[in-house]
């Protein structure tokens, strides 16, 4: 994982620490989103909200206390370290084009469809597939009404926390060096990895087993084949993937349980079914490409 950038186009290192993450940008790059994350996720991990050794409770905001909580380190991490290497390798100017692709909206119809709809009705009938239909019902208007307003905050919170360093920064780097496919797989594993000390606190579930684990590095991966198909077709409109990732997480805390009140652990499989039949699908209509074409990549390496 070497600099995507040539080797003229960052400004000069000024000490060693700088050389290294130039050399490294990647490495660098991780290192700093997991240790920033997760020691700002320390405190809640050893509150009473998780081991206990700590004697105090994260607030409750709207989401249970994942605002309080977990979004302050999840800003922190990728955020943090996609700037701070950016600024490193590329400079000011790299900062400004990173800056205006938080901005880039500009991307088909289809594709904002796509993300809006895709992967909740992958959900629904692979769960379905799985219930044999049974246990569904119709939600009532009130999760209709909340389900755009939390997809917003949704949007604001869990999207721009992390696609900013993770796709945007990350991912297109990745895709330089590798195949669309070997990309993706190394940046879910490594994403995968970053939410696991998330598991030792409320936000993994009340009672959570090697079971839940394996079950959510699974949709992980898969929404991350589904995340690179859209950002490469979609222009690399991070507003776009933003909002392909906040419909995962908004739909399953506030429309799956509506949906399937009475699921149990095997139904909770649903969901992987049918977002495995999606990315499965997408992986062969791309044969294996996800949307990349040697032109984007070039356009990418132009634009830092």
């Amino acid at each position: 994982m070497t600099s995507t950038a040539p080797a003229d186009s960052g400004p000069a290192a000024r000490n060693r620490w700088q050389a290294l993450v130039q050399r490294f940008p990647l490495i660098t790059f991780f290192t700093l989103a997991n240790g920033i994350s997760w020691l700002a996720w320390l405190p809640y991990v050893l509150s009473l909200d998780g081991f206990g050794v700590l004697h105090f409770r994260y607030p409750d905001l709207l989401m249970g206390n994942q605002l309080t909580a977990i979004l302050p380190g999840a800003y922190l991490g990728p955020l943090t370290a996609a700037f701070t290497v950016t600024a490193i390798t590329e400079g000011g100017e790299g900062l400004r084009r990173w800056r205006r692709r938080l901005f880039q909206f500009r991307a088909g119809v289809l594709w904002y469809a796509f993300a809006l709809f895709a992967v909740p009705v992958a959900v629904l009938l692979g769960t379905l597939a799985a219930s044999d239909g049974q246990g569904f019902q119709v939600p009532s208007l009130m999760v209709l009404a909340l389900y755009v307003p939390m997809l917003v905050l949704q949007f604001f919170t869990t999207g721009l926390a992390e696609e900013p360093g993770w796709r945007d920064f990350a991912l297109s780097r990745l895709q330089q060096r590798h195949q669309p496919m070997i990309a993706t797989f190394v940046l879910g594993v490594l994403w995968i990895i970053w939410h696991l000390p998330l598991f030792l606190t409320p936000w993994g579930g009340p009672d959570v087993t090697a079971e839940t684990i394996v079950r959510f590095a699974v949709l992980a991966m898969e929404m991350s084949f589904l995340i690179t198909l859209v950002y490469n077709k979609g222009r690399q409109s991070l507003p776009l993937v933003m909002l392909l990732h906040c419909s995962i997480n908004n739909f399953q805390s506030v429309a799956f349980s509506e949906f399937f009140p009475g699921a149990n652990e095997q139904l909770l499989w649903g969901p992987v079914l049918g977002l495995g039949v999606l990315a499965l699908v997408v992986i062969v209509l791309t044969k294996g490409r996800l949307g990349y074409t040697d032109t984007r990549v070039r356009a990418v390496a132009t634009a830092g």
